[in-house]
């Protein structure tokens, strides 16, 4: 079982910058996919970035590749997302998911996700 908690979700100007942290429980962090993923009113759950057991293995949704970076850090069982130059679509509630290995032609899925954070909300406007 594994408890996913976001947070560094706030108000940020249209160009600003975000970091958001999620930290989980539990001693086998180091094997699980994580994954972030967003959510706006009305909107389906969207893949924003997902990082597997190895750091250097990592994928981005095409909306914010270029813009966004996804990191972790086995020792503190955090994953982060650094979001810079952000857009007004990028505004909506960002979750955190996390599922054992994963391979990697289902981790774009969310409901391929085990384990979900309660979210966070990102709100990005002038």
């Amino acid at each position: 079982q594994v408890q996913l908690v976001e947070s560094g979700g706030g108000l940020v100007q249209p160009g600003g910058s975000l970091r958001l942290s999620c930290a989980a429980s539990g001693p086998t962090f180091m094997t699980y996919t994580l994954g972030w993923f967003r959510q706006a009113p009305g909107k389906e759950r969207e893949f924003v970035a997902a990082i597997r057991r190895s750091s250097s293995d990592i994928y981005y949704g095409e909306a914010v590749k270029g813009r966004f970076t996804i990191s972790r850090d086995n020792a503190k069982s955090t994953v982060y997302l650094q979001m810079s130059s952000l857009k007004p679509e990028d505004t909506g509630i960002y979750y955190c998911a996390a599922k054992r290995g994963a391979i990697v032609s289902a981790l774009r899925n969310w409901d391929y996700y085990d384990y979900w954070g309660q979210g966070t909300q990102v709100t990005v406007s002038s």
